[in-house]
Formats: C-alpha cells, sequence, structure tokens
C-alpha cells in the first residue's frame, strides 16, 4: 500500500482482525454486485469505501424518478442514465482508486457465468426469482461465495452461502425453483426506503469478511427483520443432501 492508502485505510488498519494483510487482501479482491438499486446501492458504496480494489456492477435498468427514495447510488441529475453507470460516478466520488466495472445488462447465461467465475464474492441485490437461481447455480459452478439479501415493505431477509465449505447450503436449499413462490416486487409492493439500507449495508459487511477473511461469516444462516418493530429472527438452514444443485460439489 501507498502512503495515501495507508492514510484511507487506517481506521482499518487499527483493527487487530483486519490490519495491513487483510486490507491488502481487500485490495485484490473483485465483487460482482447484481443489480444497482436498493441494496446494490449502499452495497456499492460500503464495498468501495472500504476499498475493494474492483467491482462489476450489473444492471440493465435506468434511473427512474421512483428510485430516488431508497436508491442512495444515483441522483435527480442521472434521471434516465443507466444505473450501473451512474453507480460508476458514485463511486468514483467516494473512491476513485476502485475499478468499476459497468455491465449495462441483465446477466444472464455465459455472460453470467464469465462475471462470476472473475469474483471473489458475489453479492445477489436483484428482486426476482428467476436471477437469484442462475446466480446461485454459477456460484456453486464456481465454488464463489454468494451474499444474499432482499427487502419487501418492511421485511428484510440476509444469508451468505459458501460453496467452499462442505456444510454450507445454497440458496436452492432454502428455495427451491420448484417450490410456487409468490413473485414481489418493490414497484407495485412498496419498501420502507431505510430497510434497503440496512440489508444492503450488511450484505457489505459479509461480502468484507469474506473477501479480507477475517470475522465469520454468517454461512448457514438466514436473518429476517421486521422493521416495523426492529426485531431480528434467525434460524440455521442446514444443506441439503438431495439438493440437484449443491450436493456432492464440496470440495
Amino acid at each position: 500500500m501507498n502512503d495515501e492508502q495507508l492514510l484511507r485505510y487506517s481506521r482499518h488498519l487499527l483493527l487487530e482482525e483486519i490490519g495491513i494483510e487483510g486490507q491488502e487482501r481487500l485490495l485484490a479482491a473483485t465483487a460482482l454486485i447484481i443489480g444497482a438499486g436498493g441494496l446494490g446501492s449502499p452495497a456499492a458504496l460500503y464495498l468501495a469505501s472500504a476499498g475493494i480494489g474492483r467491482i462489476l456492477l450489473a444492471d440493465g435498468d435506468q434511473v427512474d424518478l421512483t428510485n430516488l427514495q431508497r436508491q442512495i447510488l444515483h441522483r435527480q441529475s442521472r434521471l434516465g442514465m443507466g444505473k450501473a453507470a451512474s453507480g460508476q460516478l458514485a463511486i468514483a466520488d467516494i473512491n476513485p482508486e476502485v475499478q468499476v466495472e459497468v455491465i449495462a445488462e441483465r446477466l444472464e447465461g455465459q455472460a453470467l457465468d464469465a462475471a462470476v467465475a472473475r469474483a471473489s464474492v458475489v453479492l445477489d441485490c436483484c428482486d426476482n426469482f428467476a436471477t437469484r437461481h442462475a446466480v446461485n447455480r454459477a456460484c456453486v459452478r464456481h465454488k464463489v461465495p454468494l451474499v444474499s439479501g432482499a427487502a419487501i415493505r418492511f421485511d428484510g431477509q440476509l444469508a451468505v452461502y459458501d460453496p467452499r465449505q462442505p456444510h454450507s447450503p445454497c440458496y436452492h436449499c432454502l428455495f427451491p425453483q420448484d417450490q410456487q413462490v409468490e413473485e414481489v416486487r418493490c414497484a407495485v409492493m412498496g419498501v420502507f426506503a431505510p430497510l434497503t439500507g440496512i440489508i444492503g449495508t450488511m450484505q457489505a459487511a459479509e461480502a468484507l469478511k469474506l473477501a479480507g477473511g477475517f470475522g465469520t461469516p454468517m454461512s448457514g444462516r438466514l436473518q429476517m427483520l421486521d422493521a416495523r418493530s426492529m426485531q431480528w429472527n434467525e434460524i440455521e438452514v442446514p444443506r441439503d443432501p438431495a439438493c440437484p444443485v449443491c450436493a456432492g460439489s464440496a470440495a
């Protein structure tokens, strides 16, 4: 690290669990953020401020006035701009050292597979189950840890799936793809603005621990927040030995 980096990240360097070695691991890491909306906004800003070396920011939508209630990456002056490009500008303002690659499309197929293969950690900040399952399959295939967040109305969820660990479940273990699940989106159901900040920031915290090799990531646990009462509930999520996605995938 150079002198400016030593100063910028000095409060991390003071933490025994991180130190210079941990910060250097963060600087060498690549985070793939899928979705530059309510969850991806705080996640991207905290990953950038904390010193993740490279961010692959994927989102095919444009900034809309309805986004500004919660999507803090974006600004009124950037209405109509692609969200990934808008996010790149916001990240450059907070930490110009971070390399940001704009992926102005909904990642799927070979493009998704290639992006996951490049990542040290993946943050699922999207809003639909089809993408979540596709991301999960790619993470299992390439053994890349996945930090999954969700927020709707006043209800938030957070989980970490780490296919490098033999006992860690994957997203399919908890939410089987053939299970009948009602698709709910902010556009029709609404969402409490600070809730996305809470969950997205926690996604960043888990991603930093995974990329930096410190702390204990919350693999195998699902945390659920009711923001109306600010009460957390947590359940343990075992690996499904018959899961068609991750069974037999652990090294």
